[in-house]
């Protein structure tokens, strides 16, 4: 069967005038399909004729809330969708004075292997589709009720090992005919996939690119996250740098503040002597506690930020929304997992 809402407007537009449909059809079902229509006879303006030889081909598999999450202190919103094949991810909903942010996965699982993340416990599963990434979107705005302003892939999954599908996406989420949301308002996280940010660095895309940092020296940093065995700190920092020389770009470094593993003085200073020449803003995580993991968050959080900007370095603590839920990456499904729920 055919996934539809994988398709950008152009692959929609030729796809219809194969089935000898005037080009003006494209824009019809793709706008239905940026709504989040859970089935073709939601087309009302499509002929039926058109709608029934939609549904022979093609197929609209609307997520299911598996379970939802509402934080009683802020209104944060938490789900676990459930996918067509019975795999669930995790999206985030956020509210902002500026606007609401969704926080989507890319990927059923993660490879990346981080040792603090609750993500990558059970390995990678497979790569979500366009459209699977698109639902998230859709489907959180359409349940919660309120519209989505940004969108922030750092859900699940590395994005750069699922780049074709993201870019696709971007794709799709960007069109004026489809959410409309600006490239502006979207950040890419990616943990140090350096082929990845030369790709994005080429393509100009006015999007953030943020960097899952968490160490600025390579023998931390490889006892956290694997991935600086295959990309050294010192090889993404210079990738960092030729991104900003290329698009102009700020990029935003996310730093999960580990107990008595990260959050020294002299970290705090290799970072800044790592930025140097580069704007860049720090943005300090306090660690979500992880029942597999043995990380406990810090207590220098206030003192490493304040290292930080002696140096010049523009560094915030990002806000905790969600306490008194299991907001955090990875947890909702890993919860489930452990119950013998849906995957």
């Amino acid at each position: 069967m055919i996934d539809l809402k994988s398709m950008t407007l152009p692959e929609l537009t030729e796809f219809l005038g194969e089935l000898g449909e005037p080009a003006f059809r494209g824009k019809q079902v793709f706008s239905w399909l940026n709504r989040g229509a859970e089935s073709f006879e939601e087309m009302a303006n499509i002929p039926l004729t058109l709608r029934r030889r939609l549904e022979e081909l093609c197929v609209l598999t609307p997520p299911r809330a598996a379970r939802k999450q509402v934080s009683a202190r802020d209104g944060t919103i938490k789900y676990l969708w459930e996918l067509g094949d019975g795999n669930c991810v995790e999206s985030v909903l956020m509210r902002y004075r500026h606007g609401n942010t969704v926080c989507i996965s890319s990927q059923v699982g993660c490879c990346m292997g981080c040792f603090f993340c609750a993500s990558t416990i059970a390995g990678k599963v497979r790569d979500l589709t366009p459209g699977e990434m698109l639902d998230q979107v859709l489907f959180t705005q359409k349940d919660s009720g309120a519209p989505v302003s940004n969108i922030v892939l750092m859900g699940i999954g590395e994005p750069m090992d699922n780049l074709d599908n993201v870019l696709k996406f971007l794709e799709i989420v960007n069109h004026p005919d489809g959410m409309n949301i600006g490239m502006r308002h979207i950040s890419l996280s990616t943990c140090g996939v350096i082929p990845g940010i030369k790709r994005l660095a080429e393509l100009g895309l006015q999007l953030t690119l943020s960097v899952s940092l968490h160490a600025p020296d390579s023998p931390t940093r490889s006892r956290l996250m694997p991935i600086n065995r295959a990309y050294g700190v010192e090889a993404l920092f210079a990738a960092c740098h030729a991104y900003f020389k290329k698009t102009g770009r700020r990029i935003s470094f996310e730093y999960a503040m580990i107990d008595g593993v990260n959050d020294h003085d002299w970290q705090a200073d290799l970072i800044a002597k790592r930025l140097k020449g580069m704007p860049g803003h720090v943005n300090l995580i306090p660690l979500n506690d992880v029942e597999e993991r043995p990380f406990k968050p810090s207590r220098r959080t206030a003192a490493f930020q304040k290292r930080l900007e002696s140096h010049g370095v523009t560094a915030t603590v990002r806000r905790s929304l969600g306490g008194d839920i299991d907001a955090a990456c990875g947890q909702l499904r890993r919860k489930t997992q452990k119950e013998g729920s849906p995957q």
